[in-house]
């Protein structure tokens, strides 16, 4: 948004070479820039800028467009805009309309359109290569290798369904156990990118949640990862009475750090109660938990970092010392003491949960499709189904209309008007 250095203004569509040439008083060669002295329709002077002729279909949006790259102050954006906005046929684009085109004319398919949408939206190194990765095609060249597979297989079926009395066509039980083979092979492949972590986990942030008893040091350990007064920090038991979730980044991966209740077994205090009740939830569905109870106490969680806490209370407790060495890590957040392990040991088990470098996560909608389409080819070895080629060349059908949904090519309508609602007006 103005002010800036340059301000691009964009025009697509059948009406953007008359307007370029409306502006500039010509039309510059195809992909070459070009500086222009642009005026509006009685003559006077707006900008000297650098203008584009992109010629479709091979354009962003697969349509004419023009580029008009001006000096970037309100004033001179707003008048260029307003001299546009004149011209019979032309109007202001929508949030996302151009993304859109190129969507509608093919230029991009709906996973790329959600991974660029992604990189909008990109604050952390993690999200960045996330969406870099999907916005590249990624995930729709993976869709096009398995509906390449399910096309031979496809081709197969039909074969024997159609050209059975052929001297060269497969028949028989052979071509049923060539299908069957190949749809679990493809399934397990499929299940194998189900099993990635989801991309949700990297656009939203892994949640760590900072549990244990009533003054364990939570709220003191929460505001040194933030580096701010987040949460009250109070000797009296139960002073935090509710999740308090701030978002933090460590070495570029996205996280939710939360400070939750004191968990003890008894307590009178209706508002503590609730709040110990919501402890209990955020703890079942944290990606990371970092406890700072004794040891032995701690819930049974597959990712969890034991803490022993206020080391700067008890160093030289020879009581305390022996229960600590039952964690995995003592630290002090008043005085800083073992924070950068502590941050270590997060950044780890943080990487275990994300793609490893070259996999591509998908989004819950592109999961969905995914697990439909792996649902329709598994098929039971030695089923009366598994011989029938009808019904599986059915499933290799229903796999594919799956597959199409993660890029579009069908099923999708419903949702395109909130996706391309993200983007801003200029894309």
């Amino acid at each position: 948004m103005p002010p800036a250095a340059i301000g691009v203004v964009r025009v697509s569509g059948p009406g953007a070479r008359e307007a370029l040439h409306a502006l500039a008083g010509r039309v510059p060669k195809a992909r070459r820039a070009s500086l222009a002295d642009l005026k509006d329709v009685d003559g006077a002077a707006l900008d000297r800028a650098l203008i584009f002729w992109f010629p479709g279909p091979a354009t962003a949006t697969g349509e004419d467009l023009a580029e008009l790259h001006l000096h970037g102050g309100r004033a001179v954006v707003a008048a260029v805009e307003a001299s546009l906005g004149a011209m019979p046929g032309l109007r202001r684009a929508e949030p996302g309309e151009f993304t859109r085109r190129a969507f509608e004319n093919g230029r991009i398919d709906l996973a790329e359109a959600e991974g660029l949408a992604d990189l909008l939206a990109a604050e952390t190194e993690s999200q960045r290569v996330q969406a870099l990765g999907m916005a590249s095609g990624h995930v729709s060249r993976a869709v096009a290798g398995w509906r390449d597979r399910l096309l031979g297989l496809m081709a197969g079926a039909e074969a024997e369904l159609n050209f059975a009395d052929e001297d060269d066509v497969e028949t028989g039980d052979n071509v049923a156990r060539r299908l069957i083979s190949g749809m679990g092979a493809l399934a397990g492949e499929l299940g194998e990118w189900l099993a990635r972590p989801a991309a949700e986990v990297i656009a939203e942030g892994l949640s760590v949640v900072i549990a244990g008893p009533p003054n364990a040091g939570k709220s003191t350990l929460i505001n040194a990862l933030a580096q701010r007064e987040l949460a009250i920090v109070s000797p009296v038991a139960g002073t935090t009475r509710d999740v308090i979730e701030t978002p933090l980044a460590l070495d570029g991966i996205a996280m939710r750090f939360s400070d939750t209740a004191g968990l003890r077994a008894e307590s009178t205090d209706d508002i503590e109660i609730i709040g110990i009740d919501r402890a209990k939830a955020a703890v079942e569905r944290a990606d990371i938990l970092l406890w700072l109870g004794p040891p032995k106490e701690a819930p049974d969680h597959p990712r969890a970092i034991l803490i022993a806490a206020q080391l700067d209370r008890w160093r030289g407790d020879a009581a305390a010392e022996a229960e600590a060495a039952l964690a995995d890590i003592a630290l002090s957040a008043a005085t800083g003491e073992g924070m950068e392990k502590l941050h270590r040991y997060i950044v780890e088990m943080a990487r275990t949960l994300l793609p490893r470098e070259g996999e591509a996560a998908l989004r819950q909608r592109q999961r969905a499709a995914l697990a439909e389409a792996k649902q329709w080819l598994e098929i039971e070895t030695g089923s009366r189904e598994a011989r029938d080629l009808i019904l599986l060349a059915e499933r290799l059908r229903l796999a594919g209309t799956a597959l199409d949904q993660i890029t579009g090519r069908a099923g999708v309508e419903e949702m395109l008007d909130a996706l391309f609602g993200r983007f801003c007006i200029g894309k």
